[in-house]
């Protein structure tokens, strides 16, 4: 099932700096491993040594952030928009 994931910025280097891009599954993880297929590199920038999602990546299905929900296991619909967004941090002391 086709799925549009919109990659941020300090991923593109992996797209070819493509905004968007279109890859199959029906779960985060199964996406995961689409886009590591399709673009490698990207597993490792998203998950740490034990398969699960790093800290500081937040992925968005629908507006909702899926470690409120399944988490990797979130299934995704036909046609659904997931989002990648990198926590930012920083700030002043």
């Amino acid at each position: 099932m086709p799925v549009t994931v919109k990659v941020p910025t300090p991923l593109r280097r992996l797209t070819a700096n493509q905004r968007e891009v279109t890859v199959a599954g029906g779960t985060v993880r199964e996406i995961i491993a689409d886009l590591e297929r399709n673009y490698p590199g990207f597993r490792e920038r998203l998950c740490d040594e034990t398969g699960e999602l790093r800290q500081f990546i937040n992925i968005y299905i629908a507006g909702e952030d899926i470690r409120f929900r399944e988490g990797l296991a979130t299934q995704i619909k036909d046609g659904q928009a997931v989002s990648i967004v990198p926590a930012a941090a920083g700030g002043q002391k």
